[in-house]
């Protein structure tokens, strides 16, 4: 059977982030992906212009659409601006009894652009986390989630993903792209265990997307029925060669997206008549 996944988060209109980006990622990871749009942004890579969110009936609908359809292998959560869309995502997750589902608690956009409204940070903490099999934070989202300063070393970040533990996730992958120094360090946090991913930090503003990309090559490869610490090796091999390529696109003025068909796309190519 055809592994399958599915990406609930909101929609990037210049196509780097978002449900794009997950979408691109599945299927370069050779999985079918399906989606549910919580939310429209009018974005590109200078930053996001507007957020239009998505009505919950309405994201119940697509929940409906889908999983009475289609079987599913796992679910990456994105985007999820409003405590209301949070509780309906929660009660479709729920009501469809998933469990490999990868959270990636999205805050701020690459631009700086706020995603996630005040009043919704509780309910994405008490509610959506402890439904996830796993969490990818990056150091920022991870401090403001917890009101720490922003992990500066290894220790830090253990520390802090420990900290979401007690919040009910069952394994915490808290991302070093925010760091300093020539590599950058992902820590991968179960209760037990601890286990480092580590790759050459390149140098590039071309990163639009990136922990999407991430959390959605993590859920690929759990959908594919890979363990959590070989899905998280994969997708960390994935990404980081996905940002390797990205300045050979040129998309934009600003921060452009990564290659995320950097395998199929050679440098070479040129177009054939």
């Amino acid at each position: 059977m055809t592994a399958v996944a599915v990406t609930v988060a909101g929609s990037d209109s210049g196509g780097g982030a978002g449900i794009q980006a997950d979408l691109k990622t599945f299927g370069a990871l050779g999985v079918y992906g399906a989606s549910v749009i919580t939310a429209l942004t009018a974005q590109n890579t200078k930053g996001v212009a507007a957020i239009h969110d998505v009505p919950p009936e309405f994201i119940e609908a697509q929940f409906d659409a889908v999983f009475t359809d289609l079987a599913v292998d796992a679910v990456k959560v994105g985007m999820l601006s409003r405590r209301e869309t949070i509780e309906t995502v929660v009660a479709c997750l729920d009501r469809t009894g998933q469990t490999n589902v990868v959270v990636d608690p999205v805050m701020i956009a690459t631009s700086g652009a706020r995603l996630l409204a005040d009043d919704a940070v509780d309910a994405l903490k008490h509610m959506l986390i402890p439904r996830a099999r796993v969490i990818t934070p990056n150091l920022l989202e991870a401090a403001a989630l917890l009101g720490r300063p922003v992990a500066t070393d290894e220790n830090a970040m253990r520390a802090q993903a420990e900290r979401f533990l007690l919040y009910g996730a069952k394994a915490v992958l808290i991302k070093g792209g925010h760091g300093q120094g020539p590599e950058a360090v992902d820590l991968l946090v179960e209760r037990d265990t601890v286990t480092r991913f580590a790759a050459p930090r390149i140098a590039t503003k071309n990163t639009h997307g990136t922990g999407c990309t991430l959390s959605s090559a993590v859920a690929a490869g759990l959908a594919k029925g890979y363990g959590l610490v070989e899905a998280t090796r994969r997708a960390k091999d994935y990404v980081t060669a996905a940002i390797a390529a990205a300045d050979k696109l040129g998309i934009g003025e600003a921060n452009g997206p990564i290659h995320h068909f950097h395998r199929w796309w050679p440098a070479s190519a040129t177009p054939t008549e």
